[in-house]
């Protein structure tokens, strides 16, 4: 059951006036993403699929992950009248799709897969508080909060299970850096950009690099230490590191630098 409803959101209080257009073109990218949480769960219940326990939290977990689309995609359309959600929802799945036809993991296994949703769901929720700080506009910010309240929650559920799978298939340190830094990278597919693309520039040709830039040049702004630090320990977690020893706070100057760098060398973009 959800933890909150679409009803708990106080869309009285929106402010037309305090929409950051380029937060907006961010937030209509995410809308896409998140709505498309349906195929995941059927990938989770292909690679899961002995297991009861685990496939009943899954569908509760892509339940959450549709509810915060349609939220983001609703405020979208209040900031944006031209803007439809459902459009360019429809646009993005008859463009993007996830292979649904498998039996096991595409990580080798299920401690595998599931250190790499971790990996997702440090990411989201990272990117939703880093959005709720950087937002003046009280709905979406009210929003995030709650998104990346769940996505912290959802962190849990796939920590929880991973040390389950963990305790009899015993991958090794390097074995699960090396799925988790496998995940992380894969930020940079297709994904996040053709939903930016469907989002905000239908009528463009895609052009996937293009629209990667247009993407990462709005929402790496967004992020400041505090979330980066957060969201390399639960990394470091999700491997079988100490989150408060030395790699950690190396990673995090290394993230933090980069992240600058990037939003220096895209804004002009």
């Amino acid at each position: 059951m959800a933890y909150w409803t679409a009803a708990d959101i106080p869309w009285e209080s929106f402010d037309p006036a305090r929409v950051d257009p380029d937060i907006l073109a961010v937030v209509r990218a995410a809308s896409l993403v998140e709505r498309n949480a349906a195929d995941y769960a059927t990938y989770l219940g292909n690679v899961f699929g002995d297991d009861a326990e685990f496939r009943a939290l899954a569908d509760e977990w892509a339940a959450e992950e549709i509810q915060h689309g349609d939220v983001l995609g609703r405020w979208a359309e209040m900031a944006d009248a031209g803007f439809n959600y459902a459009g360019a929802f429809d646009r993005f799945v008859e463009g993007y799709r996830i292979p649904l036809d498998v039996e096991a993991s595409v990580r080798g296994s299920r401690t595998g897969e599931l250190i790499a949703r971790c990996i997702v769901e440090t990411g989201t929720s990272s990117f939703y508080s880093a959005l709720r700080d950087a937002t003046d506009e009280p709905v979406l910010k009210a929003i995030c909060h709650r998104i990346a309240g769940d996505e912290f929650r959802h962190y849990k559920l796939f920590y929880t299970h991973m040390r389950r799978y963990q305790a009899h298939e015993r991958l090794g340190t390097l074995r699960r850096a090396w799925v988790a830094a496998g995940r992380f990278f894969e930020t940079g597919d297709d994904e996040l950009p053709f939903a930016y693309h469907c989002a905000n520039t239908p009528g463009d040709t895609y052009d996937r690099r293009t629209a990667a830039i247009a993407y990462a040049g709005r929402a790496y702004g967004y992020y400041r230490p505090g979330h980066l630090q957060r969201a390399v320990a639960m990394m470091l977690k999700a491997v079988g590191l100490n989150p408060q020893g030395r790699i950690g706070a190396w990673l995090t100057r290394a993230a933090w630098w980069y992240l600058q760098r990037q939003t220096r060398r895209l804004a002009p973009a």
